[in-house]
C-alpha cells in the first residue's frame, strides 16, 4: 500500500510531503496516522534540524478534510479532536517547520500550514477556511491561530465568508511569511539558514515566543529572561561568540 506521507531526509533538513495528489491530498484519518507517526520518528533523528511540510501533484498542498469521512462525524468525533491535537503537536514541535505551500491550502490545509512555524507559498496558491459552506467550523485550530496571525476582524469575515485568499493577499495579512515561485527550494533556503544558528537557541526562541503569544507581556519577558539565562550557561554560546571574534564558521553541538 502506498504511503499517504512521503519522508525525504537530506543536508538536515526532512520533507514531509502529503501523498494523495488524485483527491488533492485530502487529509483523512490515515494521513494524520501517518503524519504524527513520522513526527514521532523526526522528533529523535539527528539527522533532521527542521521539517518542510508539502504536497504532491503540484496542485495542492492540502484541500481540507476528507468529506467522505465528514459525513459519519459525530459529537463524539468532534470531542476527540485528532487534527486539532495532531497540529497543536506541530505547532510545540521541537525543531522549526515550514510549510511549503504549492497550490491550494484549504480547510485543514491551511490549519496544517498556519501550526506551521514559517509559511511559504507559490503565486499560484490559494488560501482559506471554507468549513462553514459545510455547516460546519474550522476546528483544528483555525478559529485561533488565523485571528492571531491576521487579526480578529479579518479571521471573522474569512470564516464566515469561506473567501479564498490568493498568495499575495496572505502575505499581505500576515497569513503567509513569503511567497516564492518554488517554496519548496525557498524552504530549503530558509531551513538552511536556522540549522546554520545555534540549535539551542532556536529550540528555546521558538519556545518563548509560542508561549508568550499566549500569556501577558510581563509574563512572557520572565519566560524570556528565564530562557536567555539558560542559553548563556551554554557550551555553544561560549563557541558562537569565540568564532564571531575569530571571524571563522562556529561549530555548535546544541549544548
Amino acid at each position: 500500500m502506498t504511503s499517504t506521507v512521503l519522508v525525504e531526509i537530506a543536508d538536515g533538513v526532512a520533507v514531509l510531503t502529503l501523498n494523495r495528489p488524485e483527491v488533492r491530498n485530502a487529509l483523512n484519518a490515515r494521513v494524520l496516522d501517518e503524519l504524527r507517526g513520522a513526527l514521532d520518528e523526526l522528533r529523535a533523528d539527528e539527522h533532521a534540524g527542521a521539517v518542510v511540510f508539502t504536497g504532491a501533484g503540484g496542485r495542492a498542498f492540502a484541500a481540507g478534510a476528507d468529506i467522505a469521512q465528514l459525513r459519519d462525524y459525530t459529537v463524539h468525533t468532534g470531542l476527540a479532536a485528532d487534527m486539532q491535537r495532531l497540529y497543536d503537536e506541530i505547532e510545540a514541535f521541537e525543531k522549526p517547520t515550514i510549510a511549503a505551500i504549492n497550490g491550494y491550502a484549504l480547510g485543514g490545509g491551511c490549519e496544517l500550514a498556519m501550526a506551521c512555524d514559517i509559511r511559504i507559498a507559490c503565486p499560484a496558491a490559494k488560501l482559506g477556511l471554507p468549513e462553514t459552506m459545510l455547516s460546519v467550523l474550522p476546528g483544528a485550530g483555525g478559529t485561533q491561530r488565523l485571528a492571531r496571525l491576521a487579526g480578529v476582524g479579518r479571521a471573522i469575515e474569512l470564516i464566515l465568508t469561506g473567501r479564498l485568499v490568493s498568495a499575495e493577499e496572505a502575505r499581505e495579512i500576515g497569513l503567509v511569511t513569503a511567497v516564492a515561485d518554488d517554496p519548496v527550494v525557498a524552504a530549503h533556503d530558509t531551513a538552511r539558514q536556522i540549522l546554520a544558528r545555534g540549535p539551542l537557541a532556536v529550540r528555546l526562541a521558538k519556545l518563548v515566543v509560542r508561549t508568550g503569544i499566549d500569556t501577558d507581556q510581563r509574563t512572557g519577558l520572565v519566560v524570556e529572561r528565564l530562557a536567555q539565562a539558560l542559553l548563556y550557561t551554554s557550551d555553544d554560546k561560549r563557541e558562537g561568540a569565540e568564532a564571531f571574534l575569530a571571524k571563522r564558521p562556529a561549530t555548535f553541538t546544541g549544548n
